[in-house]
C-alpha cells in the first residue's frame, strides 16, 4: 500500500512536471522542489537530525551517494525529458525501473521466484507495448532517452535504500538526503539563473512545484523508502508498474486523452502483472 501511494503520488508529478516545462528552466525547478521538500520535512526530523548528527556523518558516504542518485540526478533527469516528451511517455519509460529493481535484487542475491518472475515479465511486456503503441517498434525522442536514464538512476537508489543503516530513522534520512540534494544541485543552479534567468512566480508554477516538492517529494519519498525496507525494491517495484495506468487516468480527467482498446489491453497485462508479482 505504501508503495502505491508513492507510484499515484509521482504519477501527478509527471503531468505537473510537463505542465511547468515551458515556463521554469529543469535545473531550477528541480532545485526549488527540494527546497520546498526540506521545508516540509524539517518540522519533523530537524530535531531528531540533529540528534543523529554524529550518526549521519558516519554514514555520509552511503547518504550523499543516495541524494545524489534519487534527489539530485534522478529529478534533474526527469525535468530535462519534460522538455520534448509528453507525461503519458515519461509515465510509461519510467515503468522500467522495476526490471532494473530487480536484476540489483538478483546481484544482491536475492531470490526472485517462479510467480514473481512471470509477473514482472507479463507487467513488463505490458509496458513496451504500451511505449510502442501496440507494437515492439520503438521511435525514441530525445526525452524519452533522457527518461531511461531517469529510470535507471532511480532504480539505483532504490537498490541503495536496502543498505541504509537502520539506526538512521527515516525523517533524518529524507531531510539529509534533500538538503545535501539542493546543495548539489545549487552550482548548476547559479549558472542556469545566470544564463537562462529566473521564472515569474504564478499560480502556474508555484503550484506545481507545490505538488512536487510537498506530496511528490516529501510524502512520496517517505512512503516508497518505508515500502522497500518493508518488502524490498524488487517487490515494491512490481507495484510501481502501475505507473503507466495511473499517467494515463490522469491523462484522461486532466488532459483529455483518450485510451484506446490497444492502451487497455495493455493496462490489463500490467494489472495482472503486478497481482502475481505483489502477492507473497
Amino acid at each position: 500500500m505504501l508503495a502505491l501511494v508513492a507510484t499515484v503520488v509521482w504519477s501527478g508529478s509527471f503531468v505537473a512536471t510537463r505542465d511547468m516545462a515551458d515556463s521554469v528552466p529543469p535545473v531550477q525547478a528541480v532545485f526549488w522542489r527540494w527546497v520546498v521538500a526540506l521545508l516540509a520535512v524539517a518540522p519533523f526530523a530537524a530535531r531528531a537530525a540533529w540528534r543523529q548528527r554524529a550518526l549521519i556523518r558516519r554514514h555520509l558516504g552511503f547518504v550523499s551517494l543516495a541524494s545524489l542518485f534519487g534527489v539530485a540526478l534522478y529529478n534533474t533527469l526527469v525535468h530535462q525529458a519534460g522538455l520534448t516528451t509528453s507525461a503519458s511517455t515519461m509515465g510509461m519509460i519510467m515503468a522500467a525501473s522495476p526490471v532494473l529493481m530487480a536484476l540489483y535484487a538478483r546481484i544482491g542475491g536475492e531470490r526472485l521466484g517462479a510467480r514473481r518472475t512471470f509477473g514482472l515479465l507479463l507487467a513488463a511486456f505490458g509496458v513496451l507495448l504500451l511505449v510502442g503503441d501496440g507494437s515492439l517498434g520503438f521511435d525514441f525522442a530525445a526525452g524519452d532517452l533522457w527518461m531511461f536514464a531517469a529510470a535507471l538512476s532511480f532504480a539505483t537508489y532504490s537498490a541503495l535504500l536496502r543498505r541504509k543503516p537502520e539506526e538512521i530513522e527515516g525523517p533524518v534520512f529524507l531531510l539529509t538526503t534533500f538538503v545535501l540534494g539542493a546543495l548539489m544541485l545549487a552550482p548548476a543552479y547559479g549558472i542556469s539563473l545566470a544564463v537562462q534567468g529566473g521564472f515569474e512566480a504564478t499560480a502556474g508554477t508555484v503550484g506545481p512545484l507545490l505538488y512536487v516538492g510537498v506530496f511528490s517529494s516529501a510524502v512520496a519519498f517517505f512512503a516508497w523508502n518505508k515500502a522497500v525496507s518493508l518488502i524490498g525494491a524488487a517487490r515494491a517495484g512490481v507495484v510501481y508498474y502501475l505507473q503507466p495506468v495511473c499517467v494515463a487516468l490522469l491523462g484522461f480527467l486532466l488532459l483529455g486523452e483518450r485510451t484506446g482498446p490497444a492502451e487497455l489491453l495493455c493496462m490489463a497485462l500490467i494489472l495482472g502483472g503486478v497481482t502475481l508479482g505483489a502477492r507473497r
